[in-house]
């Protein structure tokens, strides 16, 4: 995969749809409240892409 997911913590509302629908990719950090990716490569890229399309704040997107 040669993009990358990146998170804009100022906008996370910290919700945890990203995690609730893609856990091997991203996680709630419990002391920032805040989604944090914690494997790059670790879902097929159309479950990443339907995580950041959940995200009711569009605080994910693929960085090249």
């Amino acid at each position: 995969m040669s993009r990358k997911i990146f998170i804009d913590e100022d906008e996370c509302i910290g919700c945890g749809t990203c995690e609730e629908i893609c856990p091997e990719v991203f996680k709630l950090n419990e002391e920032t409240d805040k989604a944090e990716v914690i494997a790059q490569e670790g879902a097929p890229e159309d479950q990443i892409e339907e995580a950041i399309e959940a995200c009711p704040v569009e605080c994910i997107h693929w960085k090249e």
